[in-house]
């Protein structure tokens, strides 16, 4: 008959099993940091030729993933303050690449639309991370999508899983409502 383990021995192991998630997730920390780097140069030199940077690139992805969507929500998607919006949006729009329209039931609320050159730019800057994405999914599996996609998921917090959710929301709503 096996003998149970001393306390000592618990211990060990649990010494031992702490120190190897440790590593795991200091290996898991580093992918995050060399993965966020290579996702982010193909735009960033797109940007660069444009005198964009990367606060211009998260405003042209949101308002392409979701036509119409109003400056409050993509205040609350990007969490920055109203200048910084104020100031991207308006270089944004200077050079043709947004435009905003009224809302016809709340001439409040302010709409964002990519113009043709919006749409054209935009979808430069997603190529190079679409590309990135298919060959790491071909890579690990697509099998594994769902996996993924719910570990990326538990990485937002609360509040941004919960605005992820308002947006998906919005795009099932018929138009015009």
């Amino acid at each position: 008959m096996a003998k149970a383990p001393s306390a000592a021995e618990n211990g060990s192991a649990e010494k031992n099993a702490a120190a190897k998630w440790a590593v795991r997730y200091s290996n898991m920390q580093e992918l995050l940091f060399f993965a966020y780097r290579d996702f982010t140069a193909g735009p960033d030199a797109i940007l660069s030729d444009y005198g964009f940077g990367r606060a211009h690139h998260r405003v042209l992805h949101f308002v392409h993933r979701w036509p119409g969507l109003t400056v409050a929500d993509l205040l609350e998607i990007l969490g920055i303050t109203k200048q910084s919006l104020a100031r991207v949006l308006k270089q944004l729009i200077d050079a043709g690449h947004i435009e905003q329209k009224t809302n016809v039931r709340d001439r409040r609320q302010r709409e964002l639309y990519l113009t043709k050159e919006g749409e054209s730019l935009a979808a430069a800057l997603s190529a190079p991370q679409w590309r990135l994405i298919e060959e790491a999914l071909q890579a690990a599996g697509t099998e594994h999508y769902d996996a993924i996609v719910a570990f990326l998921r538990r990485m937002i917090d609360e509040d941004g899983r919960l605005a992820i959710g308002a947006l998906e929301e919005h795009r099932r709503r018929p138009e015009g409502d």
